[in-house]
C-alpha cells in the first residue's frame, strides 16, 4: 500500500467499524465490508487507514484497483492485488493447495504460469482456486483484500467476487472493498446486497465532511467556509478547490492545474492516461511518443507535482486520483488520443503482449475494415471467451463493428455465432438472440443446414430466457419440414422437441418424437445418433409409463454407450446424462451413477464445460438415493456455483432441487430450508407444466414437513404438483415424494388422508412394477398401519421396502425404513428384532451420512433401554503430536498421505469438502505444520518410530 497522501479527519464512526472488523479478523472470524460513496468522498483514503491499522496489528495485507478505462482485462483486480505477492512466495508455500486448483491459478495469475485457454476451463473452479489461495494466504497470519474502485472492474472479477461473497473463504480473511453507488453494475449489486442482507457483509455509507471537518482538513477556517457549500463536504473536491481558489468548479480547478504543466509533461501525463492506471512509464512514454529517457524526466515533474504517485510494485504508478486520469482523458485532443491507443498497441505487439492486452488499445484506435485489428480481436475474444464470456462478447462485437460492409456473410456470420455463444454464456440471453436472429437474416434459402443449426440455437435461448412455448413452437414447424436436411440435423431438432416435452411433462408427445428421431437414426445406422435416440426413448418411455420399451431402449443405449471411446461419445454426452436420468427411474442406481460420473467426465475432456449444471443435477440426485448425500452435497455445491454463472433460472432450479433432497437426508434442515425456499422463489415465472416447478416444490414441501411445519408442507407439495396426490408427477417418481408426506399427514392427526396419499403410491408403484417405488409404497402403508395400531402389519411392509431398497442399493431409504420397521417390531412386543433392525438402521445411516436420520433411529433405541457408541475416539493430550489427532484428523491425514485431494477425501468419508478443509486446518495446527507435503511425512515419521525396535 502506497504511503498515505492526505490528512484524515472525522469518520469517527467508520474508523471504529474498520477497527472492530480487524479486531475480529485477529480472532480468525472472515468478514467483508463495503465503503460506499460519490467520488472523491475518501473511499480509498479510508481503504488506505485500514490498510495501514491491519499492518500495525501484523496482519497481510494486499490491495488492488479496477480501473475506468481497462474494464475488459480479465480478472484485472485480483490479477493486480495478487500477482506480484504470489510470484514473491516461495514455490511450497502454495502446498497446502491442491494441485488442480493451483493449475487453475494460472487462468487468473500470470505468476502462476498462464495456462492456454481451452474448452476445459470452468469458471467456478477458477474462483475455488483463487478461494482455496486467498484460504493459503491467510495462513499463518489474517488476510486483508483491498479491492477499490469495484464499480469498473471487469465481468470476470464481478462474478469471482459474488462467489467470494456467498462462500466467504474458510480462514481469516477480510475483503474491504469500495464502490460508487450509481455505478455499481448489476451483476455485482445483487451479490452485494444479499452478503448484505444476510448479514455478511458490512456497508459503510460515506457522506459529506461537516463544515468544522472541512476547516480541520483544509487548515485553513475562510478558504474552507468559501468553498464548503461547492464542495458538498467532498474531500477531493475541497481540496481541489482550495489549490486553486478561482476555479468555479472542480473541473475548471483540475484544468488549471494541469494547465501549469509544460507540453512535454503534459503529453506523457496524456500518455500515462492512456496506458492505463496504473502505468508503466515505458507504455506511457510509447504513447506519448516520446523517447523512454525523456518520459522517465517527465516523469519526476508529474511525481513532484503529486499528479501521479508510486505503488509497491517497482515501475508501476497511479494516478493521484481517479478522477485527475479521467479529467486528463477526457483533455486529451481525439486525434491524438487514437495517435496514443495506436501507439501503445505497437509497443505491446512488440513486446509479445498477447492478443488480449493489446485487444483494449486496437478497439479504441482501428479503423473500419482493419482486417489485423479484426484477427486481433477476435483472438482476444476467442482467448477468453472460457474465462470471462461477458468480455469476449464485447471484443467479438468490436470486431463485427469494423467489419466492412462488403465482407463476405460467411465472415459476418461466424463472428455473429461466436458472439452469440459468448452472450449467452454471459446470461445476455436478448442479445444472444438477437446476434442469431441477425445471424438467421443472413443465411441463405439453401443452406438448410446452417438455418437447422440456428433454430435449434434460437431454441435453446428462448428456454434460457423462459420463452418454452415460443422454443417449442419453433421447434414443432421446424420438425414438420425435415426432408431436405442431413440426418444429424434432423435428429437434432427432434432429440430437441422431445427434451422440450419432456421439460413441459408432455410424455407422449416426448416419446413420438424420439420415436421419430430413432426412426431416422436406423435408416442412417449411425451409432451415435442411435445411442442418442435410444437414450431419449429409454428417457421419454419410464416417464411416459413405457417401462417394457424404455428398459429395452436403455439396454440398446447402453450396449452402445459402452462401446465408445470417451472422443466417440463426446458428440452425444447428453446421451449418458439421459440414460442415467433413466435408470435412476429402473431400479438401476449403481449403473446410474457410473453413466452420470462419465457424462461430466467426457463433457469436461471434450470442452464441453457449459454441460456440468444440467448434468450435475442427475448425478447428485442419483448419489443422494444411492445413499450418499454428502458427495451429492459437495458436487452440487460446485454445480450451483456454476449454475449461477450461466444466469439460467432454470439451471440453478435443478441443482437446487437435488441440493434440497442431498442436504435433507444428511441431516442440514437449515440448508435444505434455504436451498429449498431459493428453488421455489426461482420457480415462480416458470409454466405450471414445467418438471422442475413441480420437483422443487414437492422438495421444499418435504423440507418443511420434515423441520416441523407439516401444514405449510402439504399445502406447498400440493400445489406445485398438481394437487394432494401429486397427479403431476409420473408414476415412476410419484411413490417416491408421497410416501414422504404420509408422517407430515399423521403428525397433524389426518390418518384418512395418510391413507389416501398410501393408496396413492400403491397404485401409482402398482403401474410401474419397478422395486423402488413399490418400496416407498410399501413404506407409507407401514407408516399408517403403526398410527393405526396394527404394528405387525406395519413391520411386514416396512421390511418388505427396506429389503428392496437393499436389492437396488438406495441406502438410506433402506436405513428409513428399518427405523419405522424397529418402532413397529418395538410396539409388536418384539424387542429383540426391533433392536437388531434399529441397530443396523443407525449404523447403515451412519456410514451414509444420513445423521439426522441416524439420530431418529438411535433415539429409538435409547426408549428400547439400548445407548449406542459410536463417536470417533479423541486424541491424547500428551504423547506425539500423531496421538492428539482424533480418529477422523487420522484418516484424513493417510489419505493426504495417498495424495488425495480434499473432494476425494470428502467422498471416500463421506463428508462435505467444507469439513475436510476444517480437519486440515486443525492437523496443520495440531502437527505445527503449514503444508500438505508436511501432513504426509510427519504421519509416515509416526508410522516408523511405531515399528522401529
Amino acid at each position: 500500500m502506497a504511503a498515505l497522501a492526505e490528512q484524515l479527519v472525522g469518520r469517527t464512526a467508520e474508523l471504529a467499524s474498520l477497527d472492530h472488523a480487524l479486531d475480529e479478523l485477529q480472532r480468525g472470524r472472515s468478514a467483508a465490508l463495503e465503503l460506499v460513496g460519490e467520488p472523491g468522498i475518501g473511499k480509498t483514503r479510508l481503504l488506505a487507514e485500514l490498510a495501514a491499522r491491519a499492518e500495525e496489528r501484523d496482519q497481510l495485507v494486499l490491495t488492488g484497483a479496477a480501473s475506468e478505462l481497462e474494464g475488459d482485462l480479465p480478472f484485472w483486480v485480483f490479477v493486480d492485488a495478487l500477482d506480484e505477492y504470489v510470484q514473491s512466495r516461495p514455490p511450497r508455500a502454495l502446498d497446502a493447495m491442491d494441485e488442480e486448483a493451483r493449475a487453475e491459478l494460472g487462468h487468473v495469475l500470470p505468476s502462476c504460469g498462464a495456462r492456454p485457454a481451452d474448452g476445459s476451463v470452468e469458471r467456478f473452479r477458477i474462483h475455488r482456486a483463487v478461494r482455496e489461495l486467498l484460504e493459503a494466504l491467510a495462513t499463518p497470519k489474517p488476510l486483508v483484500l483491498v479491492l477499490d474502485d469495484l464499480h469498473w472492474a471487469d465481468s470476470g472479477s464481478v462474478d469471482l467476487l459474488g462467489m467470494l461473497l456467498r462462500r466467504p473463504p474458510a480462514a481469516a480473511v477480510l475483503l474491504a472493498l469500495a464502490v460508487r453507488p450509481r455505478q455499481i453494475p448489476e451483476r455485482l449489486s445483487g451479490p452485494l446486497e444479499r452478503a448484505h442482507t444476510a448479514g455478511r457483509l458490512l456497508r459503510l455509507d460515506l457522506a459529506g465532511l461537516s463544515a468544522s471537518e472541512a476547516r480541520e482538513l483544509l487548515g485553513d477556517a475562510g478558504a474552507a467556509d468559501r468553498v464548503f457549500a461547492e464542495s458538498g463536504g467532498n474531500p477531493f473536491y475541497l481540496q481541489q478547490l482550495h489549490r486553486f481558489p478561482d476555479a468555479r468548479n472542480v473541473a475548471a480547478a483540475l484544468a488549471e492545474e494541469l494547465a501549469l504543466l509544460d507540453d512535454h509533461a503534459r503529453g506523457v501525463l496524456r500518455g500515462a492516461a492512456v496506458a492505463g492506471d496504473p502505468f508503466e512509464p515505458e507504455l506511457a512514454a510509447a504513447a506519448a511518443g516520446v523517447p523512454e529517457g525523456d518520459g522517465l524526466a517527465a516523469l519526476d515533474d508529474l511525481l513532484a507535482r503529486d499528479l501521479v504517485r508510486h505503488t509497491d510494485v517497482p515501475r508501476r504508478f497511479r494516478f493521484r486520483h481517479p478522477l485527475v486520469r479521467s479529467a486528463v482523458y477526457e483533455s486529451t485532443p481525439g486525434g491524438w488520443r487514437l495517435g496514443a491507443h495506436e501507439r501503445c498497441a505497437e509497443a505491446l505487439a512488440a513486446r509479445g503482449a498477447p492478443a488480449a492486452a493489446r485487444a483494449h488499445h486496437v478497439e479504441q484506435a482501428a479503423r473500419p475494415g482493419d482486417t489485423a485489428a479484426i484477427a486481433v480481436l477476435r483472438e482476444a475474444a476467442e482467448t477468453v471467451a472460457q474465462r470471462t464470456p461477458a468480455g469476449a462478447a464485447r471484443w467479438f462485437g468490436a470486431a463485427l463493428r469494423l467489419l466492412p460492409d462488403a465482407a463476405p456473410a460467411e465472415e459476418r456470420m461466424r463472428l455473429l455465432l461466436a458472439q452469440a455463444s459468448a452472450l449467452a454464456a454471459a446470461a445476455s440471453f436478448a442479445d444472444a438472440r438477437a446476434a442469431l436472429e441477425e445471424c438467421e437474416a443472413l443465411v441463405p434459402p439453401e443452406a438448410a443446414v446452417l438455418r437447422a443449426e440456428l433454430v435449434g440455437g434460437l431454441s435453446l435461448v428462448d428456454g434460457l430466457m423462459g420463452r418454452h412455448d415460443a422454443a417449442q413452437a419453433r421447434l414443432e414447424a421446424a420438425t414438420e419440414r425435415l426432408d431436405d436436411l442431413p440426418a444429424p440435423q434432423a435428429v437434432d431438432l427432434l432429440w430437441l422437441f422431445a427434451s422440450g416435452a419432456i421439460y413441459r411433462q408432455s410424455y407422449g408427445d416426448a416419446y413420438a418424437a424420439a420415436e421419430r428421431a430413432h426412426a431416422v437414426a436406423e435408416r442412417s445406422g449411425a451409432p451415435v445418433m442411435l445411442a442418442r435416440t435410444n437414450a431419449i426413448m429409454a428417457l421419454a418411455g419410464v416417464l411416459d409409463g413405457r417401462i417394457a420399451e424404455a428398459t429395452a431402449h436403455r439396454a440398446a443405449a447402453v450396449q452402445l454407450l459402452d462401446a465408445m471411446t470417451d472422443a466417440e461419445v463426446a458428440p452425444a454426452v447428453a446421451a449418458l446424462s439421459q440414460v442415467a436420468s433413466a435408470e435412476a427411474y429402473l431400479d438401476r442406481l449403481p449403473e446410474g451413477v457410473a453413466h452420470s460420473r462419465r457424462s461430466l467426465a467426457v463433457a469436461r475432456a471434450t470442452g464441453q464445460v457449459q454441460l456440468f449444471p444440467s448434468f450435475a443435477p442427475t448425478m447428485g440426485w442419483l448419489l443422494v438415493l444411492s445413499g450418499r448425500p454428502a458427495e451429492a452435497a459437495e458436487l452440487l455445491d460446485g454445480a450451483g456455483e456454476a449454475a449461477r454463472l450461466t444466469g439460467s433460472a432454470n439451471a440453478m432450479a435443478w441443482v437446487l432441487f437435488a441440493r434440497t433432497i442431498a442436504n435433507l437426508d444428511r441431516g442440514d434442515l437449515d440448508a435444505a430450508r434455504s436451498d429449498g425456499e431459493e428453488s421455489v422463489e426461482l420457480c415462480r415465472e416458470f409454466d405450471e407444466s414445467s418438471i422442475v416447478r413441480c420437483f422443487c416444490h414437492a422438495t421444499y414441501g418435504l423440507t418443511l414437513a420434515e423441520a416441523g411445519e407439516p401444514e405449510r408442507g402439504i399445502e406447498l407439495a400440493a400445489a406445485g404438483a398438481g394437487g394432494p396426490l401429486m397427479q403431476r408427477f409420473a408414476a415412476v417418481s410419484r411413490p417416491l415424494f408421497l410416501d414422504r408426506l404420509v408422517p407430515a399427514h399423521l403428525a397433524l392427526g389426518r390418518r384418512a388422508d395418510a391413507e389416501r396419499v398410501a393408496a396413492a403410491a400403491e397404485a401409482a408403484a402398482a403401474e410401474t412394477g419397478l422395486r423402488f417405488v413399490a418400496a416407498a409404497a410399501r413404506r407409507a402403508r407401514a407408516a399408517v398401519a403403526l398410527d393405526a395400531g396394527d404394528a405387525a402389519a406395519a413391520a411386514e411392509h416396512a421390511l418388505a421396502a427396506a429389503a428392496m431398497n437393499d436389492e437396488i442399493g438406495a441406502l438410506v431409504q433402506a436405513g428409513l425404513a428399518r427405523t419405522l420397521a424397529g418402532r413397529a417390531l418395538a410396539a409388536a412386543g418384539e424387542h429383540e428384532r426391533a433392536i437388531e433392525q434399529l441397530h443396523r438402521a443407525a449404523s447403515e445411516l451412519d456410514n451414509c451420512g444420513a445423521l439426522r436420520y441416524r439420530d431418529a433411529a438411535e433415539l429409538e433405541l435409547g426408549r428400547l433401554g439400548i445407548r449406542r457408541h459410536r463417536r470417533t475416539r479423541p486424541g491424547t493430550a500428551d504423547g506425539s503430536p500423531i496421538d492428539t489427532l482424533t480418529e477422523r484428523e487420522l484418516q484424513v491425514a493417510r489419505l493426504i498421505v495417498d495424495r488425495k485431494t480434499n473432494a476425494q477425501i470428502a467422498a471416500e468419508l463421506f463428508l462435505s469438502r467444507k469439513t475436510v478443509e476444517s480437519h486440515i486446518r486443525n492437523l496443520f495446527h495440531k502437527l505445527d505444520v503449514s503444508s500438505r507435503v508436511d501432513v504426509a511425512r510427519a504421519v509416515e515419521r509416526a508410522d516408523r518410530e511405531r515399528v522401529a525396535p
